[in-house]
């Protein structure tokens, strides 16, 4: 008896550990809030509910292994609804969406005030904030996995920094290797 216990123990835990781990998304106050006890960078996911290139990079992208993995180790994550009715702080001020129509919720609906403020112009894009919650960049579209893998340590490494025109860019983006698996 105590060796069929063992094994099913064994059979579960092997099951457990071979369930896909999932990005641990806050918002972006409680992002901000968590960056002054151990500073990250944020990475924002704008998507809204009608969006099919959104619900895609959520499916496999945002749950590809080496994309949980690596974003849940050095960044924050946000998810944040473009077109959404929660009223949003940032940098002081409180951003909401006053055209929003209850009505509307499963279709498109009004741009929300912080969408609008970080210039978002497409769905879904994926925003990148340093370490105090400054814009470094938005990146427009969908990403599979080896795609946003070159931003994720792009921005970690601050590499971006270096690059300060197109041609640095394309001999950087030349030079990546990816690593997660696609």
């Amino acid at each position: 008896m105590k060796t069929y216990i063992y094994i099913v123990l064994l059979i579960l835990g092997v099951h457990l550990s071979g369930v896909a781990q999932e990005i641990q998304w806050v918002s972006l106050e409680d992002a901000i809030a968590l960056q002054k006890k151990t500073p990250k960078k944020i990475m924002m996911d704008v998507y809204t509910v009608w969006c099919g290139p959104c619900k895609m990079l959520d499916k496999r992208t945002f749950h590809n292994p080496d994309v949980v993995a690596y974003v849940n180790e050095n960044y924050y994550a946000v998810k944040f609804n473009g077109e959404g009715a929660t009223t949003v702080n940032y940098k002081g001020k409180a951003y909401g969406n006053p055209g929003y129509s209850p009505a509307k919720q499963n279709t498109r609906n009004t741009p929300h005030e912080l969408a609008r403020y970080l210039q978002i112009s497409a769905y879904p894009t994926i925003v990148f904030f340093d370490e105090d919650a400054n814009v470094i960049a938005p990146i427009r579209g969908y990403q599979q996995p080896t795609q946003l893998e070159l931003y994720l340590k792009l921005f970690k490494k601050d590499d971006h920094k270096r690059i300060t025109n197109q041609d640095e860019f394309s001999a950087y983006y030349k030079a990546f290797k990816p690593e997660f698996k696609g």
